[in-house]
């Protein structure tokens, strides 16, 4: 079923024209992802979709009584004081109908008229058909995978929370909001990688439509089915996930580049022939074919690479063989420890990718490395023949109160105003261009700035945090291959996992205050995640079989009578089929956790051989865990033939 339509739509502001001849079909359960080079449209997009904003051309049409819910919509939260009240914002209403049935109710015991018993049962009616009694545990499960504790934040204060966490609270809003259509604009950049992964799935079984812009190539990967690119003025819908979208797109730039080239030989050869016959014999021929010519339509140059940054990090000199070391490093900011007791080192050529939730101290280590700031205790150096370039996700590196042709003049001061101009042209800005200054730029076109300067660096150690916050998917894919050609060591914090895969052949996890070295790729890393995420969802269902088990042990009634000659015999033997069934389940389960708390280990994966174990481990709790679900069964059913006796043995 049809949900929203855009025909031949177009948006013009005064002169400028952002985009022309978007054709675009949304139906019932799709999930698309918009993508783009910044300033190409996107986010109007979603405001033509909620009517925001009406095309200066073409048409937009909506099914009767779609709702959509879009993420700029709620970033004010309203008169909300905690957490859960501003997550919980969409059902307001509901919540404040179930505070005044919980009045009504006490209210009953002492009024009996029938008018106050009505409106006690038209408001539950109310109440249960709306759906009241699943807000709740819907909001905790979403607040909880975004990373609050759902327990907490019904008395966490909003106005404490950072604008990242203010951020999560936003997306949380949204995505328990009542809507057909989810309209996500960047979802991911508050995001660490675990709350990622759980918005991934969380997207994945949800049975709405989700439309959603973003610059994470493998969240696209995982979560879309369709995909709308933006690019030379309009934008072209493809079907298929983002893998396939890419495919696409190369083969039909091929397309318009074979027939672009078979038309300029055909426009070659007749200019060719009416130049040589324009004044001969074949005057009257040549004047024909040159009419034909004029009225022949020409194809555009086919669109590609024009105007992506360009790139290229090189190195003036290579470097001592030990970048950086770590010998007993603490960390702290204020009263709240880090990092502690932590030592390590960093070598020439390493691409080390640091992981860790938000919070956990991966900027502050950068910072620390970089000498911003000071370590507690222990240090941390970088070789005296290293040469370091920061780029800081807060771009604090770009001045703002100077243009750009004075900022990257200041780094060569020596380069014509020409070199300087062209420059800058390679990052995307031209002719007067040149002349803005930085505290005018967007996001994206401060990044871009920030890699312009740090080009120029020519260093042999980048220490890079979140670089690909604030920049398209094209501008991450020039950067990701600059990296890749870079000659130099890399530091990498970052959440996007396409560039980890493609760049980290190292690991550092931050957790609890210590950092595990994992030597190995960050594709090895995460296949090592599957294996204790695995293990951790056993122990929990293990954990609710049991609780299963004991509270209907705790819960059993005694009214029946006994049956058989010898009721104290069957009795006893039915106590020991129980226990001999429970200490069966107490090995499987200690097995269960011994199994559970290697793959924990964050030394396991420190070994050469340690992948290679935990798939041998994960494989052998699997085989225990049937074991325990066979051994939870048998005593479930011990203990169920044991609490029939014991009630009909009290009953006689």
């Amino acid at each position: 079923m049809t949900q929203l339509s855009i025909g031949n739509a177009g948006v013009e502001f005064g002169a400028t024209t952002l985009f022309t001849d978007i054709t675009l079909t949304i139906s019932a359960g799709e999930r698309w992802g918009v993508v783009g080079r910044n300033g190409t449209g996107k986010t109007t997009l979603f405001k033509l979709m909620t009517g925001e904003l009406a095309p200066s051309k073409g048409t937009v049409a909506r099914q009767s009584g779609l709702t959509l819910s879009l993420l700029g919509q709620h970033r004010d939260f309203g008169t909300a004081t905690t957490v859960w009240e501003a997550a919980a914002g969409p059902f307001a209403d509901l919540l404040a109908l179930e505070q005044s049935l919980a009045e009504q109710a006490h209210n009953l015991a002492e009024v009996h008229d029938e008018a106050t018993m009505a409106r006690y049962g038209r408001d539950l009616e109310r109440f249960e058909r709306e759906g009241g009694y699943t807000i709740a545990p819907r909001v905790d499960a979403v607040l909880q995978g975004l990373g609050f504790d759902a327990a907490k934040a019904r008395t966490q204060p909003l106005e404490q929370l950072s604008g990242g966490e203010r951020g999560r609270v936003g997306l949380a809003r949204q995505l328990v909001a009542p809507s057909d259509i989810l309209l996500l604009d960047e979802p991911t950049n508050h995001l660490d990688l675990e709350t990622t992964r759980w918005l991934e799935q969380y997207l994945q079984e949800i049975d709405r439509t989700v439309v959603l812009v973003s610059h994470d190539r493998a969240f696209l990967a995982a979560v879309v089915d369709h995909v709308l690119h933006f690019e030379g003025g309009s934008a072209t819908a493809y079907t298929g996930g983002y893998e396939a979208f890419v495919a696409q797109r190369l083969e039909r730039r091929l397309a318009q580049q074979r027939a672009f080239d078979k038309q300029q030989k055909v426009i070659s050869a007749q200019v060719d022939y009416i130049s040589r016959n324009l004044a001969g014999q074949n005057t009257k021929q040549a004047k024909g074919r040159r009419k034909l010519l004029a009225r022949l339509p020409r194809l555009s140059s086919p669109i590609g690479e024009d105007g992506t940054m360009s790139l290229r990090l090189d190195v003036d000199e290579r470097g001592g063989d030990q970048v950086a070391v770590a010998d007993k490093l603490k960390i702290a900011v204020q009263d709240r420890t880090l990092i502690e007791k932590f030592s390590g080192r960093i070598m020439r050529g390493d691409r080390l990718g640091i992981l860790g939730p938000n919070g956990s101290g991966k900027s502050t280590l950068l910072k620390t490395l970089v000498g911003e700031r000071e370590p507690q205790e222990g240090e941390l150096r970088v070789g005296n023949s290293i040469r370091v370039a920061y780029y800081d996700q807060n771009l604090g590196q770009v001045p703002l109160d100077v243009t750009l042709f004075e900022a990257i003049n200041e780094l060569r001061p020596q380069w014509e105003r020409r070199m300087v101009q062209g420059h800058l042209g390679r990052f995307g800005f031209s002719g007067d261009e040149a002349q803005r200054k930085a505290a005018t730029l967007s996001g994206g076109e401060r990044a871009r700035v920030a890699l312009a300067m740090l080009m120029l660096t020519r260093a042999n150690l980048l220490v890079l945090d979140e670089p690909t916050n604030h920049l398209d998917v094209e501008t991450i894919e020039v950067l990701e291959d600059a990296i890749e050609g870079y000659e130099g060591t890399v530091i990498l914090v970052s959440h996007d996992r396409a560039m980890l895969r493609a760049l980290a052949s190292k690991v550092w996890v931050l957790h609890e205050t210590h950092i595990t070295e994992f030597d190995g790729s960050f594709a090895e890393w995460e296949v090592v995640s599957e294996e204790r995420a695995h293990a951790a969802a056993v122990r929990a269902s293990e954990e609710v079989a049991l609780r299963r088990v004991d509270e209907k042990k705790r819960t059993s009634r005694r009214e029946e009578r006994p049956v058989g000659n010898n009721p104290k015999r069957a009795l006893k033997q039915a106590r020991e089929k129980a226990d001999e069934a429970e200490r069966e389940v107490a090995v499987l389960e200690a097995e269960v956790t011994r199994l559970t708390k290697t793959l924990d280990d964050p030394e396991l994966y420190t070994r050469s051989n340690g992948v290679e174990q935990a798939h041998k481990l994960g494989a052998e709790l699997d085989k225990v865990r049937v074991r325990l679900d066979r051994a939870l069964a048998a005593w479930e059913q011990e203990t169920d033939s044991l609490e029939s006796l014991e009630r009909t043995t009290t009953a006689s």
